[in-house]
């Protein structure tokens, strides 16, 4: 629901917002900045944020956080990864921002909210198939992190 005091961009502009906007949805778990996603609009970052929060009612950052915290509900429902598991997964980098965020979105902890759901007695999908087979998105580290020095990929050859 757009606000009351920002103003609602013009249906020219849209285009670009919605064009932001699927970017969050498709790559929440990527790390992603103002800069980038203003670029992706088309626009300066401050005009893009005032549309952005005009038209959707909420800044890009928040508007991230929403998808990433919907999508550790479902890692969290699903799954047999721990709540830092999934925090990594969906694009958090720090466990801390988000339990507050989930808690704030959600309504309970994480944790609470995945005990919840274990007691319900559904099968859940084994934590190492779903990292093995990509059903939960990794964050690639760069060649220049990499601990050990080994491109990241499935398999590093000897």
């Amino acid at each position: 629901m757009p606000s009351e005091s920002t103003p609602r961009a013009p249906g020219d502009v849209l285009v670009y917002l919605r064009r932001a906007r699927d970017h969050i949805d498709r790559h929440y778990a990527e790390p992603l900045d103002l800069d980038t996603l203003a670029g992706i609009a088309s626009l300066s970052k401050f005009h893009f944020l005032r549309l952005f929060k005009g038209t959707y009612g909420r800044t890009p950052v928040a508007y991230l956080s929403e998808r990433r915290v919907e999508r550790a509900q479902d890692l969290l429902r699903a799954t047999g990864l721990t709540v830092t598991e999934v925090c990594h997964a969906v694009g958090f980098t720090s466990l801390g921002s988000f339990s507050s965020r989930f808690r704030e979105l959600v309504g309970e902890t994480p944790s609470e909210f995945q005990r919840r759901y274990a007691a319900s007695g559904a099968p859940r999908i084994p934590g190492c198939y779903v990292l093995m087979w990509g059903l939960a998105e990794r964050r690639r580290v760069p060649e220049a992190e990499s601990a050990i020095g080994e491109k990241p990929g499935p398999a590093a050859t000897p």
